[in-house]
């Protein structure tokens, strides 16, 4: 388990710098594997610091299938990219390293029905991130043209902090995803152009 500062979503990249000896230690235990595409779950610390423990942490999170791996002189950048979603049911022992014994949720399902409510959504997290993100990176970030990948790619672009974020991945149905990245999006809009007075 990869406790962070920052939500994964499923279908999208993260890239993580890797210094603790005890994720040293997890990685290249993941790395030692003799199947390929293994995975480590990421979740969200809620409160306390990234590096030495002591932190509290969220209870949904996501898995991460480590795609790259490459040495620097004292850490390793590596990549993984978001897979399932799961719920923490219990942490157990942390030596050498974090882990937990999980439950999988279920997969969220694409309709047709929702293209119109998608459309809306790009539409929106497209705009206002144009018009609140300095600089603009992810204005005109490609989305995947598998529409459940494409949908949790869109809620990553949204210009959110990570405990909207996380409200994002407790979503419960692909509709309800979509009107909460919409109503979030607008809301952080309204907040910033409080702020900005524009």
């Amino acid at each position: 388990m990869f406790p962070l500062g920052s939500v994964l979503f499923p279908f999208v990249p993260i890239p993580l710098r890797v210094f603790e000896p005890r994720y040293l230690t997890m990685v290249g235990r993941l790395l030692d594997e003799d199947e390929p595409g293994f995975e480590f779950g990421v979740v969200l610390i809620e409160r306390g610091p990234e590096a030495g423990g002591g932190d509290q942490r969220a209870s949904v999170g996501t898995m991460a299938r480590l795609v790259s791996a490459a040495a620097g002189a004292d850490d390793l950048l590596i990549v993984g990219v978001g897979t399932r979603r799961f719920t923490v049911d219990r942490w157990v022992d942390e030596n050498p390293y974090p882990r937990a014994e999980l439950s999988m949720l279920p997969e969220l399902e694409w309709s047709e029905a929702l293209a119109p409510l998608r459309a809306e959504a790009e539409a929106v997290v497209r705009r206002v991130i144009a018009r609140v993100a300095e600089p603009q990176p992810d204005a005109d970030a490609e989305l995947s043209d598998d529409p459940v990948a494409a949908v949790w790619q869109l809620a990553a672009i949204a210009p959110l902090g990570e405990y909207d974020r996380y409200t994002l991945l407790q979503s419960t149905s692909m509709g309800s995803l979509l009107r909460q990245t919409i109503d979030l999006t607008l809301e952080a809009e309204e907040l910033w152009s409080a702020e900005w007075g524009s």
